[in-house]
């Protein structure tokens, strides 16, 4: 049985047409951008290129976006910067969050540079927007929000809008981390009230270890990664030129193709959900799977019993691709902080289903028969 591969929300294959795009900044144009000759200037002009291909996908400025290795560094850079350069004393978050922020929040609160406060999540696990508010309005430091825009392992979306426009009221700053969102949602930055954003090309078939940070014109940051002047002085290090190229090819790929995809996304989501309520009366899901959520995320509770505890390996062992929840900690299967903060049930056993323009409805089938087997 050939290998049934549902876990893209951990990371997706490279489309073809991106490696095509990569392969001369891999071969040929190996230049260094930062050299004067025609070497060096064929791969900086890539570079600006991309860059000006990313700002029009998103709806900004071509200033305000910065190339990074990836989710990871852009949400560190954003917090500290927020912390350190934007005088935050106060920082908003959730239990819920990818553990890129989680940690470093919980780090600079160790070191003694910030309080924190995290908000509510509601049964549903969407945030509770009257609980930031009230956090906002009670908080005498300046503040920082960060929120997930969509959840990695439950799929729930944020209302980008309502929480910026709370962040303007109260003058705060507000960064999201957009990892699961950017190549799967259209963005209008020019027009929501957002400070940072982050982006990794491997959620979106482009390559690993590409990402993007946008800086919000209104604030001014000092770089994080320190000696020289690439990224306009805001990134030393030589840049990651065929990995910048794929995830500007792959963001456009993605953009391009952004209705027909994510509607064929939805329906695989879709039939999944129904096929599993219809064979497994006791199945149950996590946040709002028919409601504010990722069209690529399905996240499902089983009883757990003596089978099901075993469930990702034996559907690892069956050439099933799945998850128990973030792939981006380790190997080892810990449990999901995600899922205790909304579901804390010892008696269940999570698994997360995500979902690409690959993937097929025989596909899904197979994966009901088996679990029908497993469980």
């Amino acid at each position: 049985m050939k290998r049934i591969y549902l876990d893209n929300a951990a990371t997706t294959a490279l489309d073809t047409h991106v490696l095509e795009a990569m392969m001369p900044y891999l071969t040929t144009h190996f230049g260094n951008p930062s050299s004067i000759y025609s070497y060096g200037r064929e791969s900086r002009m890539a570079i600006e290129n991309a860059r000006k291909s990313v700002a029009k996908t998103l709806g900004a400025h071509p200033a305000e976006i910065f190339f990074t290795s990836g989710g990871t560094e852009s949400s560190n850079t954003a917090i500290l910067a927020a912390v350190r350069d934007l005088g935050c004393k106060h920082i908003i978050s959730s239990k819920i969050e990818h553990h890129a922020t989680l940690h470093t929040v919980e780090h600079l609160h160790n070191t003694g540079e910030v309080a924190v406060s995290y908000v509510n999540t509601l049964p549903d696990g969407h945030i509770d927007i009257a609980d930031l508010e009230r956090l906002l309005s009670e908080s005498k430091e300046k503040c920082l929000v960060t929120l997930l825009h969509a959840n990695n392992e439950i799929g729930n979306m944020l209302d980008l809008n309502a929480v910026g426009n709370l962040c303007t009221t109260y003058e705060a700053i507000f960064h999201s981390d957009t990892v699961q969102t950017v190549g799967h949602f259209p963005f209008d930055l020019k027009n929501t009230a957002v400070h940072f954003i982050t982006g990794a090309g491997h959620k979106f078939h482009g390559p690993k270890g590409s990402g993007i940070l946008y800086v919000s014109e209104s604030v001014k940051i000092k770089p994080f990664i320190h000696g020289g002047a690439q990224e306009r002085n805001m990134r030393a290090g030589t840049e990651n030129v065929y990995g910048i190229v794929g995830f500007a090819k792959a963001l456009e790929i993605a953009s391009d193709n952004f209705e027909q995809d994510s509607e064929y996304i939805s329906s695989i989501k879709l039939y999944m959900l129904q096929q599993l309520k219809e064979h497994f009366a006791t199945v149950s899901f996590n946040g709002d799977p028919l409601g504010r959520s990722l069209y690529t995320v399905l996240s499902v509770n089983f009883p757990k019993t003596e089978k099901s505890e075993m469930l990702l390996f034996n559907l690892d062992i069956n050439n099933i691709c799945a998850s128990g929840g973030s792939a981006c900690s380790s190997g080892a299967d810990v449990g999901s902080h995600v899922i205790r903060a909304i579901n804390n049930n010892p008696d269940q056993v999570t698994v997360r289903f995500s979902f690409c323009k690959h993937n097929k409805k025989e596909e899904i089938d197979l994966v009901i028969e088996k679990l029908k087997e497993i469980i």
